[in-house]
């Protein structure tokens, strides 16, 4: 990966923001609603705690030198779980800002396999599940993945999608979306680095020909549905990219966020479409109109400039260095 200096913050903000309006699209069938609030699903909202976990496990990095990453993310959706009122919230502190939020206390949608893990016994290995959500609630861990060096928070990603999600397929989906999106953040083309990651995927007869393929005549929804006819990860990222190689255009990416919709489980295609197309063209490439009116969108913006600041600067300072930021341990506390 390149250096850290060669990550726009827009192209970071577009992804968080572009994921979360996808997400949105999927939502609402590819329809945007005439007025009011444009309302996100629950992989928004687990994103949202995705990125805060990983701000505060960077920060106890910091402070104390020594981080289990994964087990600080498990926390956040643990958090999650109680503002949402589906786990006990025996033994969890609701700290940081986040916690805060009246918005992610609302109910937008279910997550089975991430509450089933939430309420089982500590330990218990997590169920098989090929989920979406294994993916497109860490698609902002492109972040750290541009900004890592090499092949640095590889593990991470695919531990923090094993949390909940224990087939193999679904863990390297969820990292190979945050890698290709690591390129798309430094300024790179994806597309070059495409046929690696399709080789490490189990894929559909032909599903290879499809992506590798010029574009043609331009987006079949007949095409989409053969790569993604499902609400697994993989089907999440397959169709987000069939997306991001049919719509080039940074004009395009309203129509490219409804046809997306249109998938056979469109949340998740349209998320990891929109995190694609926001960290490819970034943030100003995004509808204004509809992110004026987008569910936690500030909240969102926050989070991914926050994410940025983090992996670039440690604002909250270490266990020797001063705080630049005097409130960053009390909004991320290390723990």
């Amino acid at each position: 990966m390149a250096g850290t200096e060669q990550v726009a913050e827009a192209r970071a903000r577009g992804l968080v923001l572009g994921a979360a309006l996808g997400d949105a699209a999927g939502v609402a069938g590819g329809a945007w609603p005439e007025h009011g609030v444009v309302r996100v699903g629950v992989a928004t909202q687990l994103g949202a705690f995705t990125v805060e976990g990983f701000v505060r496990a960077s920060v106890r990095w910091s402070h104390k030198g020594i981080c289990h990453v994964p087990s600080v993310v498990r926390r956040a959706y643990w958090r999650w779980g109680v503002l949402q009122g589906v786990v006990p919230a025996q033994g969890v502190e609701l700290d940081g800002w986040l916690a805060e939020v009246p918005l992610l206390r609302e109910r937008r949608g279910s997550a089975p396999t991430t509450v089933a893990v939430l309420k089982a016994k500590y330990g218990s290995p997590a169920p098989r599940s090929r989920g979406a959500h294994a993916l497109t609630r860490a698609l902002a861990l492109g972040v750290p993945r541009a900004l890592g060096g090499g092949d640095r928070f590889g593990a991470t990603i695919r531990e923090i999608a094993a949390l909940t999600h224990g087939a193999p397929d679904a863990q390297e989906a969820a990292f190979r979306a945050a890698d290709l999106l690591a390129h798309c953040l430094t300024g790179e083309d994806p597309l070059p680095h495409l046929p690696a990651a399709l080789d490490a995927l189990p894929l559909l007869p032909g599903a290879a020909d499809v992506l590798l393929a010029p574009p043609g005549s331009g987006p079949s929804a007949a095409e989409l549905a053969r790569l993604a006819p499902d609400a697994t990860a993989v089907s999440a990222l397959l169709g987000g990219l069939y997306v991001l190689t049919r719509f080039p255009d940074p004009a395009d990416v309203d129509a490219a966020l409804r046809f997306a919709a249109a998938a056979p489980d469109g949340p998740s295609v349209a998320a990891t479409a929109g995190a694609f197309l926001g960290a490819a063209h970034g943030v100003d490439a995004l509808p204004v109109a509809l992110l004026g009116r987008l569910e936690l969108a500030w909240e969102l913006d926050v989070l991914a400039r926050d994410l940025l600041r983090e992996m670039t600067g440690s604002p909250g300072g270490g266990e020797y260095v001063p705080a630049r930021d005097r409130y960053w341990t009390r909004r991320y506390p290390g723990h």
